[in-house]
């Protein structure tokens, strides 16, 4: 299995409305966005390895601090990123994915998962194994 690999992991609210996220910007993006805030977060191979290992690590760390993972990308290795969601899913979290595609691969949208996007602001979100969906409103770029 490929692993993904991230160059920033933070600790954000506004991201996803209602929930304290652990955020991760991940690696390698093929999809190229015009506009896209992490054009630095594009180079592959860049970053640290964002394995289920590391990611247990932190998940312990932050438990009962956190309610919610977000990947922000990651979407163009669907098998290595739904190892991960499983991960968070298993320690009761809930996830998001933000992507620059109009839809997710239909392995990311197995199970309890809600697909909300929004053309006009060219962002779409794949809210994933979550209990609620993105509030469209809220989210302005």
């Amino acid at each position: 299995m490929s692993l993904l690999r991230f160059c920033s992991e933070d600790i954000v609210w506004q991201e996803v409305p209602g929930e304290t996220s652990l955020a991760y910007t991940l690696t390698g993006c093929p999809v190229g966005c015009k506009g896209c805030h992490s054009v630095d977060s594009w180079p592959r191979g860049s970053g640290v390895a964002l394995t289920p290992d590391y990611l247990t690590a932190r998940l312990t760390q932050y438990q009962g601090l956190i309610s919610c993972v977000l990947f922000l990308g990651g979407e163009w290795q669907p098998h290595a990123l739904l190892t991960l969601l499983q991960l968070c899913k298993a320690h009761g979290l809930k996830t998001c994915l933000y992507t620059g595609l109009i839809d997710c691969s239909p392995h990311l949208k197995e199970g309890d998962s809600q697909f909300i996007e929004n053309r006009a602001k060219g962002l779409a979100q794949c809210h994933l194994h979550s209990l609620q969906g993105l509030t469209p409103p809220t989210q302005r770029l």
